[in-house]
């Protein structure tokens, strides 16, 4: 795989007191990768508002979705999108399910399932919706079309394991198969999981909390007892040899500085090459 870099160095998205971290994240990452497939999004500084939609900083993030989605059209596949938060998944599924209709499987390596809606968040961060809004539930520009969207049975859960009661709710009425940590010993059941979907491609979302805080600090959302590195990249190096890959994402850098960057750089660096090898 030879890929586009597409970097979002979106903060909108989260509510964590350490949003801001996710720019100097992005841009850590940005700073080893190739210069000339590698494609900056201008995100506002702006925090925007809310609309009454619900989603703090709504405004900003339609934005950024547009200037996204537009820099994606430009460009030639396969992507990787670095973020920024989770919700710059969002515009990088809708782009890679138009070019794949209907036959793309989701795999979902995170801490959290990101499955509220404006209704059900406590927060109103859209972080904490945007694989719901992938799904289709949500509030207009920030939901998929019909013609986009990609419905629950096409959806793997890995490494989930702070699960919000409404979520657990909609996980278990839509039955939306999970791997839990324990499982990853080897890839077989993420591999498992993702031939029932049926689809022959597959996009990768990696928010980094999905691993243990002790084998990578400069997070944005911090929860214990996560994924190996190791673990996390044998699970991408088998989905790739057993899937065409249609794009993929890794979210949530938050380093404390400069030199807390360059700590966690080298473990983010293996991740994207069992993506992109």
């Amino acid at each position: 795989m030879s890929p586009n870099y597409v970097v979002v160095p979106q903060w909108q998205g989260s509510v964590s007191p350490r949003a801001m971290r996710l720019v100097d994240g992005a841009e850590a990452i940005q700073g080893d990768l190739p210069s000339s497939v590698t494609f900056p999004v201008d995100v506002p500084a702006e925090a925007g508002d809310a609309l009454d939609t619900g989603i703090h900083r709504f405004s900003a993030l339609l934005t950024v979705r547009d200037r996204q989605l537009a820099v994606l059209r430009a460009g030639s596949e396969p992507v990787l999108t670095i973020g920024g938060d989770c919700g710059v998944s969002f515009g990088a599924v809708e782009h890679a399910s138009r070019r794949h209709p209907g036959d793309i499987a989701l795999v979902w390596f995170d801490a959290h399932p990101d499955l509220h809606t404006s209704e059900s968040s406590q927060s109103g961060g859209f972080g904490g919706m945007v694989l719901r809004a992938i799904l289709g539930d949500g509030v207009d520009g920030l939901a998929l079309d019909a013609d986009a969207r990609l419905s629950p049975d096409r959806v793997v859960l890995a490494g989930v394991r702070d699960i919000d009661p409404a979520e657990d709710v909609y996980i278990t009425e839509q039955g939306i198969p999970l791997v839990p940590v324990e499982d990853f010993g080897t890839p077989a059941a993420v591999v498992a999981a993702v031939k029932r979907t049926g689809a022959a491609h597959v996009y990768v979302h990696i928010d980094l909390d999905v691993l243990d805080p002790a084998t990578i600090v400069g997070l944005s959302n911090i929860y214990p007892f996560g994924l190996a590195v190791e673990g996390l990249t044998a699970a991408i190096t088998a989905l790739r040899a057993e899937f065409s890959l249609a794009g993929a994402t890794i979210a949530g850098f938050a380093p404390s500085s400069p030199e807390a960057a360059n700590d966690d750089l080298p473990s983010i660096l293996r991740i994207i090459s069992a993506i992109t090898r």
